[in-house]
């Protein structure tokens, strides 16, 4: 067990079962997955650069990605249905923890100038949607740093069983992300 998830097990959900009027254990929010999603514009010149993409996404998350392809065409974008537009890595689990640790503990103390987390970032479901700018922040990367020809960023989604943005914003705090209070303060 990793020590998130036991930290979550132990101290998060007893803390999180007092301050908020749960009837039951079960109801207390928890992780349902983090989602790893990368855009690369180049794939629509060449169709070579989406294994960077897919490199830099197995590197960080430890797991394949999954190519994300458009759905519709859309003339406005000369977009064509089934052209490649990026990739994905859903986490679950011991890997997800995983990637939480590295993340509070590696990934955003290296980040310059880090600023509170935002909470107009939540989705009202209890979602939450954060965005790197740079992949040499993780440590699997930056050894890397002569190879990749360009800075690549992507999206990390939080996929909670919070019903509100302040259950999950709760929870997640709990987890050391910093996210700044109502007065705009770093929490």
């Amino acid at each position: 067990m990793n020590r998130f998830q036991s930290y979550y097990e132990n101290v998060i959900r007893p803390d999180l079962l007092l301050k908020h009027s749960y009837t039951n254990v079960m109801e207390v929010p928890h992780l349902k997955k983090i989602v790893l999603n990368m855009g690369v514009k180049d794939v629509l010149q060449d169709k070579k650069h989406i294994l960077t993409g897919m490199i830099l996404l197995e590197r960080i998350s430890g797991q394949r990605p999954t190519v994300n392809r458009a759905k519709k065409s859309v003339s406005s974008y000369q977009l064509k249905e089934e052209t490649i537009l990026g990739c994905k890595v859903s986490l679950t689990g011991d890997s997800m923890y995983e990637f939480l640790d590295k993340l509070v503990t590696i990934v955003l103390p290296r980040v310059k100038d880090l600023k509170p987390l935002r909470f107009k970032s939540f989705d009202g479901q209890g979602n939450y949607s954060l965005g790197m700018k740079d992949t040499f922040v993780f440590p699997e990367i930056e050894s890397e740093y002569g190879r990749i020809p360009k800075t690549y960023g992507f999206d990390i989604h939080f996929i909670t069983t919070a019903k509100t943005d302040d259950d999950a914003r709760s929870l997640l705090s709990a987890f050391q992300l910093p996210f700044e209070n109502e007065k705009g303060k770093n929490e």
